[in-house]
């Protein structure tokens, strides 16, 4: 859930959603907060496309609710979903019609006509560098830039809360790039954003907060640095010593409160302690108290894959 103190605009309790046999969603809960980006995070088949569409009021849950601004969304007529934009997995756009024409497309069907429609696409494709390229038929357009097109569609009637499921599924770095500039300026601007993914590297850098999901259940949700902390092997210190010595015995070193492990090769010696913080000065006296000078030394956190293979034994892109 979101950090204690915080306001959610979009709350989901709770979500549940069978297809046959198959729990593709079994007790999701999810809360979005005003200027922050919420991560969901699996690999493929995780549920998190359904849980997305549950969201968004597009596919009816089993079980469970979504509160926007605390009143539950009820349906796909539901008029209260004009607080949401969705960008889907699936680029949504007609490739016979320009951008212009498929951005008024989506006016129409959000309510916006005249002076306040040409203003909203003249802003969303100069936001994702788009409006030299307004009159363009979307056929002749790059995957990278179909998907700024799409988020463009997606925020068109300006909605506080922004789904996205995989936006960048298929597109080169260059265009990654602007993805990501794109997020980090909705972010400053106060929008609430789902992002679903199964990259950890982009997850890292967006993401304020992360939902970790396998078969349809949240096994981990919270920070970056609370999720290291769920696993013995968070903190790793790499320390270059001086020159090699003898005196030294790794088995005294592994006894030192907090640390997990230790490894002497010739001058390398490798550490992995429960507590970063706590972990490096006691390692570091002990070798002063032995002698041992320290000419480098550098510490390892345990990235999201790391966290999601000793959570379920499986890799974030596995089916």
């Amino acid at each position: 859930m979101s950090e204690p103190g915080g306001t959610s605009v979009l709350e989901a309790a709770d979500l549940r959603k069978s297809f046959g046999d198959v729990k593709a969603v079994d007790g999701v809960s999810l809360a979005l907060e005003p200027g922050r980006i919420l991560g969901l995070l699996g690999p493929n088949g995780a549920g998190k496309t359904t849980t997305v569409s549950m969201i968004a009021g597009l596919l009816k849950p089993d079980a469970g609710v979504v509160r926007l601004d605390g009143r539950p969304l009820k349906g796909d007529a539901d008029p209260g979903k004009r607080l949401i934009g969705l960008v889907p997995q699936d680029i949504a756009l007609y490739e016979e019609l320009s951008a212009r024409d498929n951005l008024l497309l989506f006016g129409a069907l959000y309510g916006l006509d005249g002076k306040a429609l040409e203003e909203a696409m003249a802003s969303r494709l100069a936001f994702v560098g788009l409006a030299d390229r307004a009159k363009d038929k979307v056929k002749t357009y790059s995957g990278g830039m179909k998907r700024r097109l799409n988020l463009a569609a997606g925020l068109l009637h300006d909605p506080p809360v922004l789904l996205l499921d995989e936006p960048t599924v298929g597109v080169d770095p260059q265009s990654r790039n602007a993805v990501f500039e794109s997020l980090e300026a909705l972010k400053a601007s106060g929008k609430a954003i789902l992002y679903t993914t199964h990259y950890m590297e982009e997850a890292e850098r967006l993401c304020d907060r992360l939902a970790i999901v396998d078969h349809g259940k949240v096994i981990a949700e919270g920070t970056l640095q609370e999720l290291q902390k769920r696993i013995p092997k968070a903190d790793r210190l790499v320390l270059v010593l001086d020159e090699p010595d003898g005196r030294l015995t790794v088995e005294e070193l592994r006894a030192l409160p907090g640390v997990l492990g230790a490894s002497l090769d010739g001058t390398s010696l490798a550490v992995t302690v429960s507590d970063l913080a706590a972990g490096v000065p006691a390692v570091l006296q002990w070798l002063k108290g032995r002698g041992v000078k320290v000419t480098r030394l550098s510490s390892e956190r345990a990235g999201l894959e790391e966290i999601f293979l000793a959570l379920t034994g499986t890799g974030l892109r596995d089916a």
